[in-house]
């Protein structure tokens, strides 16, 4: 499927962005440079629904291509057009492919975006954004996908008594009971990382649903904003395809080391 995305924000939406902590805060940043042409290469229900979700918050024009319902297909599409490192996202930006939807992130908001999705470099907030921007890959979704491996070869009978998918879903679980957003007082690109990790620890039965209501409350939040349902509607029109089974039963809780979050 290829398909070509762009929404003009209205006059009113305009109005709402202009008032927004994140805009307020970031009044001064330098001026947004023109943004290159950008082509997004797509898996159906995977990471690189981030960037088609960034795009759809942000407004800005972009080209889809993927091939509906056939993740093998879409798969040959993204290696036919970078061998060396098939990835989704791979995104090409102007003459350049890129890949790490982190890293996308971040360089179409600090030269794109300037001032948006993301809190002003010397506030409070911005330590925790930028800490839960890596976060998201760097500990949550490593462990998950590695508790996951683990425990798909051999059902797991207890939890370490280190970190594990538990331990890093508490500490999202209780950064949120003090905050509304992973940015803080406002929604921001943080929470574009951190949506993948927690529906995959939920969604594949690497931790109990119910014993994080606050993670729950946010993904409610989230799945309402427009933005995100523009994506769904774009990058998942048929739901999620193809994916992994979840575990037939996770670990017990058990006494181990947990990460205290930030305040």
């Amino acid at each position: 499927m290829k398909q070509s995305m762009g929404r003009r924000a209205s006059l009113g939406a305009l109005a709402g962005l202009a008032a927004s902590p994140l805009i307020a805060a970031n009044a001064s940043a330098k001026p947004a440079r023109p943004l290159p042409p950008i082509t997004i290469y797509h898996l159906e229900g995977r990471r690189s629904e981030r960037i088609v979700w960034l795009m759809e918050e942000l407004g800005f024009p972009y080209e889809l291509k993927f091939k509906r319902g056939d993740l093998a297909g879409s798969m040959a599409m993204i290696r036919e057009f970078s061998p060396v490192v098939p990835m989704a996202p791979t995104v090409k930006y102007g003459d350049q492919v890129l890949v790490e939807s982190g890293a996308i992130i971040e360089l179409i908001l600090n030269r794109h975006a300037p001032g948006r999705l993301q809190p002003a470099l010397d506030s409070r907030d911005y330590p925790n954004y930028l800490m839960w921007m890596h976060f998201a890959e760097g500990s949550l979704a490593a462990r998950l996908f590695s508790d996951y491996r683990a425990w798909t070869a051999q059902p797991p009978k207890q939890r370490s008594r280190l970190v594990d998918s538990e331990a890093v879903v508490q500490f999202a679980e209780n950064f949120l009971g003090q905050h509304p957003w992973f940015g803080g007082a406002a929604f921001s690109a943080a929470d574009i990382m951190m949506m993948f990790p927690l529906n995959a620890a939920t969604g594949l039965n690497l931790v109990e649903e119910a014993q994080f209501p606050n993670v729950a409350a946010w993904k409610a939040r989230i799945e309402a904003r427009p933005a995100y349902q523009h994506m769904l509607a774009k990058a998942r029109p048929d739901g999620m395809i193809g994916g992994l089974p979840r575990l037939p039963q996770h670990a017990p809780a058990g006494p181990r080391e947990t990460l205290k979050a930030p305040g």
